[in-house]
């Protein structure tokens, strides 16, 4: 996918509609205290015409929520901003405008800059004279780019995970925030669908290359077995969605009803071989072509179990004779 296509407003919008309060803590702590973070509604997205400019703009992530022990109800208002824009506060300023004309309530004003580049970012728009200060208008501001990801790696927030993707990291750090993301993702234990949504949106902006991925397998053998363990059930999990539901796609296609014990035996076949993939993409990058008999050897292991034995024993092994024995050892109880 490239820069031009990547819809960075829905991405934004869905990690930060699901993940809302987590990103408030994280970012704006002493908003997140005075706000009722318990109850908030996500209104319609509002779209504004500006007819000078010829333009439609929409606010895409607007929140209604209160203050805590305050009657009434107030408005949060989030601009993800992908690309460097002039005057950027005064539309800001307009939005607001725009915003409480139509609602006439307190709204809190965030602008999130998510560009790859490091610029500073007024925060404020303002309209004066020597004689008079006409307007002040201030908004938050995150700037993506200026901060550090090494100070969010070990939060459990999981907007701080996907947004290591989106923060100041040297080229050569590449591997290492994919790391930490899979070892933040490991730690939170998400419901698949939320962990979905933030490996989709990392991935988006921080995708690895080959040599890269090489690079991060080996890192993962030198790791802690029962960590790298909870990382493997994440990324097999990965594997096995994607198999899985392209081959119930294509069994649907063409099929009569009736054949739901064939449609079940196609999803099993499904995992079992996104399981021996996993396996044999591990031995590839951690052993190299020397691993092509081992890998063979895999593609007899038809067994669940006997697949998930060798995923928990693999990263433990220090040689490739020693992931030779452990895949040797599981053949060996289906042929005696």
């Amino acid at each position: 996918m490239t820069e031009n296509q990547v819809d960075h407003d829905r991405l934004f919008k869905e990690l930060l509609e699901t993940f809302f309060a987590e990103f408030m803590e994280l970012f704006f702590p002493e908003a997140a205290r005075s706000i009722d973070l318990t109850q908030i509604r996500f209104l319609q997205q509002e779209i504004f015409t500006d007819v000078t400019a010829g333009d439609r703009h929409k606010v895409d992530i607007l929140v209604e929520t209160s203050l805590k022990g305050q009657p009434g109800l107030i408005l949060v208002h989030i601009e993800p901003q992908s690309y460097v824009q002039k005057n950027f506060n005064e539309r800001m300023f307009v939005y607001f405008s725009r915003l409480y004309e139509k609602y006439r309530r307190k709204i809190l004003p965030v602008a999130v800059f998510g560009y790859d580049r490091i610029r500073d970012e007024p925060d404020s728009f303002g309209i004066t004279f020597p004689f008079l200060d006409v307007l002040n208008f201030r908004f938050y501001k995150l700037e993506l780019k200026k901060l550090d990801w090494r100070e969010y790696i070990h939060s459990d927030n999981p907007v701080a995970a996907a947004l290591l993707s989106k923060m100041g990291f040297r080229p050569e750090e590449r591997v290492r925030v994919k790391l930490e993301f899979l070892r933040m993702l490991a730690r939170m234990k998400l419901d698949p669908a939320r962990m979905e949504l933030l490996a989709v949106f990392f991935e988006t902006y921080l995708k690895l290359n080959r040599e890269e991925e090489e690079q991060l397998y080996r890192e993962l053998g030198k790791m802690d077995k029962k960590e790298v363990d909870a990382i493997m059930q994440i990324t097999t999990s990965w594997y096995e969605k994607g198999r899985v539901e392209g081959r119930a796609e294509g069994r649907a296609e063409g099929r009569a009803e009736g054949r739901a014990e064939g449609r079940a035996e196609g999803r099993v076949e499904g995992k079992i071989e996104a399981k021996r993939e996993v396996i044999c993409k591990y031995l590839a990058r951690r052993f190299g072509v020397d691993s092509a008999s081992v890998q063979d050897k895999v593609q007899q292991l038809t067994d669940m179990d006997a697949l998930d034995r060798v995923l928990e024993q693999l990263f433990a092994a220090n040689s490739l004779e020693e992931a030779r024995n452990i895949i040797w050892e599981e053949l060996s109880r289906f042929t005696q």
